[in-house]
C-alpha cells in the first residue's frame, strides 16, 4: 500500500479544504500535517510527499519555505507533488508558483498544481482585509476552487 504525506500551511482554511479534497482522491494511506501543528514532519517513512501552501502578500508562507529548505534533500528521493493556492491565473499564477518553490524541487516533482484561491473576509483580520481590498480592488469575498486541477494532480500522483 502506498503511503503519502501531505504537508501544508493554511491561514484561513482554503488550503486545508484543498488538502481534504486531494486526500480523498488518493489511494493508500494518506496523512496530512498542518505546519502550524508540526513544523518539521519527517517524510522518511512515506512513499510520496505532497507540499502545498498559499500566497499571502505575494509570497508563500514562511513555514512552507522553511520546511522545503530543511527537507529538500530527502524530498528529492521521494515521489513529490507541489501545489499552490492563489487567486492569480495563467502566467501570473505560474510565476507565483515558480517563485514559491526551489527549481530543483519543481524539476523533480511528479505533479504540480495551482488549485485556485479564496478571499474570505469573514476569516481575515482588519489589516488583511484592507490589503486585499486595495491590492485586488474587491469589496466582497471571492472563491476560485479549481476542482479540475485537484483531480488532475491526484491522477498524476497515482500514475
Amino acid at each position: 500500500m502506498v503511503t503519502t504525506l501531505i504537508v501544508y500551511a493554511s491561514n484561513h482554511g482554503f488550503v486545508r479544504n484543498c488538502v481534504d479534497r486531494l486526500a480523498a482522491r488518493l489511494d493508500g494511506r494518506v496523512m496530512s500535517v498542518d505546519l502550524k501543528k508540526d513544523s518539521n514532519p519527517d517524510p522518511g517513512n512515506y512513499d510520496a510527499v505532497i507540499v502545498g501552501g498559499s500566497i499571502h502578500a505575494g509570497h508563500i508562507q514562511k513555514s512552507v519555505r522553511r520546511y522545503l529548505d530543511h527537507r529538500a534533500g530527502l524530498l528529492q528521493t521521494k515521489k513529490l507533488g507541489l501545489f499552490l493556492c492563489c487567486m492569480e491565473e495563467g502566467e501570473k499564477a505560474e510565476k507565483e508558483f515558480k517563485d514559491s518553490y526551489p527549481e530543483e524541487l519543481i524539476s523533480h516533482a511528479a505533479a504540480t498544481g495551482i488549485f485556485g484561491g479564496e478571499f474570505d473576509f469573514d476569516k481575515m483580520n482588519f489589516l488583511e482585509k484592507a490589503m486585499v481590498k486595495k491590492a485586488a480592488g474587491i469589496t466582497a469575498g471571492v472563491t476560485k476552487l479549481r476542482e479540475d486541477e485537484i483531480e488532475k494532480f491526484a491522477k498524476t500522483m497515482e500514475g
